[in-house]
C-alpha cells in the first residue's frame, strides 16, 4: 500500500496509509486524512487509487494543491515525487516498512498540533512581568484628588447657607 509521509516541519513523520479507492485529505476531522494546518482547506483534495498509481485531485482548495512545484487539479503522483497541499509538503512512498516477520512495524504516535499556539503569536514581543514603577499609566495625584474634595465641600457649604437662608428668611 502507498503511504504519504508529511515533510514539512511540526508535522514531520506523519504518514497515511492509503487503503481506500478514495481518500481526502483536509484540514477538518471528517477528512481520512486531516492536517490541522491554516494553509490547508476544509476539504483541499482526494487521493485516488487506481492500481498501484494514485491521483491527486483537488476540491477547489484555496492555496492550491502543487506536484513537484506545479499546481494541478487533476494529476498523477508518482511514487517518491512530492505534493504540497497549501504550504505543506508531502512525499508519496512505496509501502510501509516491514519487518523480519512481515509484519508492519508500527510507527510512534505523534501528538497533533491542534490550531495556532499563543507562543506562535508572541514571537518577538517582550513580557513584562512587573512594572517597577516604570508603568506606561500615569497615576493620579493627590493634589487632584484635593481639589475635587474643595470644590465639593464648597458647593456643599453654599447649598447650606441657601437653605438656611430661605427657611430662616424674613417673612
Amino acid at each position: 500500500m502507498p503511504r504519504l509521509v508529511l515533510l514539512t516541519e511540526g508535522f514531520t513523520g506523519r504518514s497515511f496509509e492509503l487503503k481506500a479507492e478514495r481518500s481526502t485529505v483536509g484540514r477538518l476531522e471528517d477528512n481520512n486524512f486531516q492536517i490541522p494546518a491554516p494553509s490547508v482547506s476544509s476539504h483541499h483534495c482526494e487521493l485516488i487509487l487506481q492500481g498501484n498509481e494514485v491521483v491527486v485531485k483537488d476540491l477547489d482548495s484555496t492555496n492550491g494543491t502543487f506536484i513537484n512545484g506545479e499546481q494541478v487539479t487533476e494529476a498523477k503522483l508518482p511514487v517518491g515525487q512530492s505534493v504540497r497541499f497549501g504550504s505543506i509538503e508531502a512525499r508519496l512512498e512505496a509501502s510501509a516498512p516491514t519487518g523480519a516477520s512481515g509484519k508492519k512495524v508500527l510507527d510512534k504516535t505523534a501528538v497533533l498540533p491542534q490550531g495556532v499556539k499563543l507562543n506562535d503569536l508572541e514571537q518577538g514581543t517582550q513580557k513584562i512581568k512587573t512594572f517597577d514603577g516604570n508603568s506606561p499609566f500615569k497615576k493620579k495625584s493627590n493634589k487632584t484628588t484635593w481639589i475635587f474634595i474643595a470644590i465639593g465641600a464648597v458647593i456643599v457649604i453654599a447649598i447650606a447657607v441657601t437653605l438656611l437662608m430661605v427657611f430662616t428668611g424674613d417673612n
